[in-house]
């Protein structure tokens, strides 16, 4: 295979499996000018051998439409990588011991950061003090986000950095206190540390098939500068493209920014995890019901501000108040702005859990794109899950539905929120299709076309994300086990290779099979990634 990063050339790709519904059966597909050309069988390839630059032998391989990831934190998740990752630590006293190992590590950054503590599954089940953090830093800042990133730890000398007035209270931080604390810390990142995290983010993310990822800032989540250096790394170096969403209220500011919306993380409420996702009923384990930070009528504001604009808006909303209070808003804006121009925006809303049939409706009714990331589903989902241990077992049973979703009609984006959940587009396919709530699973097929073409459905292109003439050429190359034909009796897998069906195949994603493993990635007919050895 041809060096990384090599520029757009005429490729003919042969002797493998090609996912083309242009053709079931192909074999073979020539790459032009940055755009699928042709798809077809091994036979017809012939005639292109000798007029193209390149010949890539598949040897048997799959190719597929690159996945796109709509919902990324991309610093974020390149700090998790480049830095203190807690998410396996089994115990409070593993977690600080590896605090301690990273501090000494690490004795000319600013800020000390981390990710991915969960204190549900630690023995005793209590998060680190403040005097534990303390003294296992040497007193230097440091910010520690829960695996949901809706809160978080930190130590003294953090809180001592940040300008307004937060609880000093020996708690994990959440709400507006957390939005400050995260601010301070990310706003000490030196810029060479930061630009670091977003190349290791999206070369991760090359390495595992992603084409295209749908960045999730804002002034409570990043920092402008943090946003809009990553818009101009992405047009700067290979790698997959960035789709930016800037979660404020202000128009003008996203598009000054180079926003595709005023839209992703903007808060109607917070996270399950950390008990600030907005509930029509209080928690099983809670006596309150949530944060509510918008409420209709500003969504309804903001719809119709953006709708006017003619750009997306979009909403944080997870619990069932929230997700009622975006509904109610876009209703009222389609009231008052019409219907089909709220359609027509594709107005999307980020995770939207805890639906009801009423709201799965309103969704349809409204044309709003659901971003969603079944990985929570497998992390949280289940009988011990941590759904139920929130909401009991009846509420838990209904989150995530995602076959009522597409059953009315509502087009479905997925990602993985990373760094909440890490990148693994394979992975959320199989979370999709073995839903923990068998009622709630969809075919692999409708799942990978979630993460393909879905994301750029929710980016308003519908001639992307599938390899036909004419489309991008944003695809991956795949070492995978056998392709399955599909049993007539089979609901969970609605798809086969059997050539009768006139449908393209995928891979085996049965639980405890193995996952694809990608060996290039190419995104506009340039080559992004190469696993070495290919």
């Amino acid at each position: 295979m041809s060096e990384q990063h090599a520029g757009p050339k005429t490729v003919l790709l042969r002797r493998g499996e090609v996912h083309s519904p242009a053709d079931p059966f192909a074999t073979a597909m020539v790459v032009e000018r940055g755009q699928v050309a042709w798809v077809g069988s091994e036979g017809a390839a012939d005639a292109f051998a000798d007029g193209v630059d390149e010949v890539i032998d598949l040897d048997g391989a799959l190719v597929t439409p690159a996945f796109t990831d709509a919902h990324v934190h991309t610093t974020a998740t390149g700090l998790a990588l480049t830095g203190l990752d807690l998410s396996g630590a089994p115990s409070l006293e593993a977690a600080l011991a590896l605090v301690r190992e990273f501090a000494a590590a690490r004795p000319a950054d600013r800020v000390l950061l981390g990710h991915g503590w969960d204190a549900a599954r630690w023995p005793g089940g209590r998060p680190p003090t403040r005097a534990e953090l303390d003294a296992a830093t040497g007193g230097r800042p440091l910010y520690l986000s829960r695996a949901d990133v809706h809160s978080a730890v930190v130590s003294t000398a953090l809180l001592d950095l940040v300008p307004a007035a937060v609880s000093r209270a020996d708690a994990p931080l959440t709400a507006d206190d957390h939005h400050a604390v995260r601010e301070a810390a990310l706003g000490a990142l030196a810029p060479a540390q930061r630009a670091e995290a977003q190349r290791a983010a999206l070369a991760h993310a090359a390495s595992l098939g992603i084409g295209s990822v749908h960045e999730c800032g804002g002034p409570q989540i990043s920092s402008e500068d943090d946003f809009t250096g990553l818009l101009r790394l992405a047009g700067e170096l290979p790698g997959p493209r960035v789709v930016g969403y800037w979660a404020e209220r202000d128009v003008d500011k996203a598009r000054e920014l180079g926003a595709a919306g005023a839209a992703g993380d903007l808060f109607v409420d917070g996270a399950l995890g950390s008990h600030t996702a907005c509930l029509h009923q209080p928690y099983t384990d809670a006596a309150h019901t949530g944060t509510a930070y918008l409420d209709a009528d500003a969504v309804a504001e903001h719809v119709v501000a953006c709708t006017e604009a003619g750009l997306q808006a979009g909403f944080h909303a997870i619990g069932d108040a929230a997700v009622t209070a975006v509904v109610e808003g876009v209703r009222t804006a389609a009231e008052k702005v019409g219907l089909a121009r709220v359609r027509a925006a594709r107005h999307r809303v980020e995770h939207a859990e805890m639906l009801t049939p009423d709201t799965v409706a309103a969704f349809a009714e409204l044309g709003l794109i659901a971003s969603v990331q079944p990985a929570f589903d497998a992390v949280w989902g289940g009988e011990d899950g941590m759904y139920v241990r929130r909401l009991g077992a009846e509420r838990a049973r209904t989150l995530n539905p995602y076959a009522a979703l597409l059953r009315a009609g509502v087009p479905l984006a997925f990602g993985s929120d990373s760094p909440v959940t890490p990148l693994d587009p394979w992975g959320t396919v199989r979370a999709a299709a073995f839903h923990r709530t068998p009622e709630h699973r969809v075919s692999v097929r409708a799942a990978f076309t979630a993460h393909t073409r879905g994301g750029w459905r929710a980016i308003g292109r519908d001639d992307a994300g599938v390899l036909v003439p004419g489309a991008p050429a944003d695809y991956a190359v795949w070492h995978t086990g056998d392709l399955i034909v599909q049993a007539p009796d089979d609901r969970v897998a609605r798809w086969s290779t059997d050539p009768r069906s006139g449908t393209p195949g995928l891979p085996d994603l049965t639980p405890g099979t193995g996952l694809p493993v990608c060996l290039r990635t190419v995104v506009g007919g340039r080559t992004v990634f190469v696993r070495p050895g290919e």
